[in-house]
């Protein structure tokens, strides 16, 4: 499909996809200040203290136990993503489908390739296989050799969310190519980085982003930061992937 958007609308980012493989796990950005961007979002906490979901406009944390809190207002980010979630597409998942099966069904329903989408997928899941990063000191290790750390989680026959964005290619480095989501349970207690499910039914909801926000941390860390690794493909793969 080719289908232009028809209205504008934004997507907040703090720092780069990049920043963060590099081992830029501090912030300046509070989780205050990141709910006065959108009510739905996903991203990390000030030294990888657990993943990120916004959620309806509340902001949780799921730890590497996969159990899910609320952190402080007064906390900090060094990556995440926002926007006010506003569906413009919207079909019914089929029932029983893998991830990997549900990613040909959303690519159907893009009108382009070239624009950024909030994703989310509500529903009933027979599996959801996660993982969550764990805390780290300093001096920080770059994310590849931490996420060697991570712990993972598979979750069975359970309500809950899959939500996310969908960046294009030529977004790489910026964010992650293709799609980064996290999962929420129902009940708002269980959670982590989305690596494979299957849904048994469910609604897929899309909201198309055609402005993006960046805003860059004002940290030396940041400024002295190699945002452009000959691996980067590879860091990307081991650390959002990890397939």
């Amino acid at each position: 499909m080719t289908k232009q958007p028809v209205t504008r609308h934004t997507i907040f980012q703090y720092s780069l996809m990049s920043a963060l493989l590099d081992g830029i796990y501090d912030g300046e950005l509070s989780v205050n200040e990141l709910l006065g961007k959108g009510n739905f979002g996903i991203g990390t906490f000030d030294a990888l203290d657990g993943e990120m979901v916004i959620l309806d406009g509340e902001c949780f944390r799921l730890d590497h136990t996969g159990r899910a809190s609320r952190p402080d207002l007064d906390e900090c980010t060094p990556f995440a993503v926002a926007t006010n979630f506003v569906p413009r597409l919207r079909r019914s998942a089929p029932a029983n489908t893998t991830r990997e099966a549900l990613a040909e069904v959303i690519d159907e329903m893009l009108p382009s390739s070239n624009y950024m989408y909030a994703l989310k997928i509500t529903g009933r899941f027979s599996s959801v296989r996660t993982r969550t990063v764990v805390k780290q000191e300093r001096p920080y290790r770059p994310m590849a050799e931490v996420t060697e750390d991570d712990t993972e989680h598979t979750f069975e026959n359970i309500d809950g969310v899959v939500m996310g964005f969908r960046t294009p290619i030529y977004e790489k480095g910026i964010g992650v190519p293709g799609c980064h989501a996290h999962f929420l349970d129902e009940k708002r207690e269980l959670g982590g980085h989305v690596l494979d499910f299957t849904i048994a039914e469910g609604t897929i909801e899309l909201c198309v982003g055609t402005d993006l926000e960046l805003r860059l941390p004002l940290t030396g860390e940041f400024a002295g930061a190699d945002l452009d690794p000959d691996d980067l493909d590879e860091q990307i793969q081991k650390t959002e992937v990890k397939e």
